[in-house]
C-alpha cells in the first residue's frame, strides 16, 4: 500500500510512526522550514525530524495548491491513501482527488464539534465533559467531511491542554490504521457530519487569553486549563505580565473581581464575578513556572489586585 503524510507539529509525530511502523510511507510532505532564534537557525518540523530518521523522502511545498512540481510527484505515486494530521495547508480538491481511497484527515474534535484551529483548547475553554479524534475523507470546506471513525475521552477538572494533547495524539495513529482499514475493506460506511450541530474553535489570540475577572471562577478555571501550559492565560499584579497555569475553584463570598484575598502556601484566592480562584501555579515574567508555596519562599506578594492591560 503506497502512503503520503501530511503533517507538521508534534501532534502529528506518533501518528507518522505507527503508519510507517504498520505499512510504511513513501512521502511526507510537511512546511517549509522555519527561522528561530536571534541567530535565525532554520528550524525543521517535528515530522520532518521524523522523517528524516527514518529515511522517508520530504518535500516542503510553501503553497502546495500552487506548486505543481510537488503536486505532479504525489500523483505519479498512485497513492492509495493521503493522510493529514495537522499539516497546515489546506488542500485544493486537485490533490483530494489522487488517492485511490481518499485523504483521510484526523481532527482533534468529536465532530461536527469544535471544527476550526484550536479544537483541544476550546474543548476544555468551553467546558465540554468529553474531548476526542475522529477521522474523515476530506473534502473542498474546513472539517466538513464525511466521517469515518471516533476515539471519545473524559475529561477531568484538572486536565490542561498539554495533557489532553498528549493523550489524543498517543492515540491518534491506531485511529487512523483502523479507518483506513475499514475504508480498504469496506468495513466503514462514511457518514456525513450534521451541519446545523457544528461549532468552531477559533486560532487563539491574545485577547482569548487575557483573563476578565467579572466572569465566574469556573469559566476562569476553564480558561487556565485550556491554555496551560502554553500560550498560558495571564492578568496583571502592579506592571508585571502574570501566566495563571493552575487553578481551582472555590466557593467564598462576593467580592470586586480580581481582588487578592488571601495570599499563601495554600495559593492565592482572587474574588471573579462568582466565587473565588485559588492560583496554585504561575509564572513571573523571566523566572520559570512554579507552584505558589515555591514562588513565596523568596518572593512577596504585596498587590491588593490582579487587573486586565486596559485598565
Amino acid at each position: 500500500m503506497k502512503i503520503v503524510f501530511m503533517g507538521t507539529p508534534d501532534f502529528a509525530v506518533p501518528s507518522l510512526k505507527e503508519i510507517d511502523d504498520h505499512y510504511g510511507v513513501d512521502l511526507v510532505v510537511t512546511q517549509p522550514d522555519k527561522q528561530k532564534g536571534r541567530g535565525k537557525k532554520l528550524q525543521f518540523s517535528p515530522v520532518k525530524e521524523e522523517a528524516l530518521k527514518r529515511n522517508i523522502r520530504v518535500l516542503q511545498p510553501v503553497k502546495l495548491r500552487n506548486d505543481r512540481e510537488v503536486i505532479e510527484e504525489i500523483r505519479s505515486l498512485a497513492p492509495d491513501f493521503i493522510i493529514v494530521v495537522a499539516y497546515g495547508q489546506i488542500l485544493s480538491e486537485e490533490v483530494l482527488s489522487i488517492p485511490r481511497y481518499g485523504c483521510i484527515n484526523l481532527h482533534a474534535s468529536l465532530l461536527p464539534k469544535l471544527r476550526g484551529a484550536a479544537p483541544l483548547n476550546f474543548a476544555l475553554i468551553e467546558g465540554h465533559a468529553d474531548s476526542g479524534s475522529t477521522t474523515m475523507l476530506m473534502d473542498k470546506g474546513l472539517d466538513t467531511g464525511d466521517m469515518l471513525l471516533t476515539d471519545k475521552v473524559v475529561l477531568d477538572d484538572k486536565m490542561n491542554v498539554e495533557v489532553l494533547h498528549d493523550l489524543l495524539s498517543s492515540r491518534g495513529g491506531k485511529l487512523l490504521i483502523e479507518s483506513m482499514e475499514g475504508l480498504k475493506s469496506g468495513n466503514i460506511s462514511p457518514v456525513k457530519q450534521n451541519h446545523e450541530a457544528s461549532t468552531y474553535a477559533p486560532l487563539i489570540t491574545r485577547e482569548t487569553c487575557e483573563i476578565s475577572w467579572e466572569k465566574p471562577a469556573r469559566e476562569i478555571h476553564n480558561l487556565v486549563r485550556g491554555l496551560s501550559p502554553v500560550p498560558g492565560a495571564f492578568s496583571y499584579i502592579e506592571e508585571n505580565k502574570v501566566k495563571i497555569l493552575e487553578t481551582e475553584v472555590l466557593e467564598g463570598q462576593r467580592s470586586e473581581p480580581g481582588t487578592i484575598l488571601e495570599v499563601s502556601p495554600k495559593g492565592i484566592q482572587v474574588a471573579t464575578g462568582d466565587g473565588i480562584l485559588l492560583i496554585l501555579k504561575l509564572q513571573y515574567p523571566g523566572k520559570k513556572p512554579m507552584l505558589v508555596r515555591d514562588f513565596l519562599n523568596g518572593n512577596e506578594i504585596t498587590a491588593k489586585k490582579f487587573k486586565r492591560s486596559v485598565e
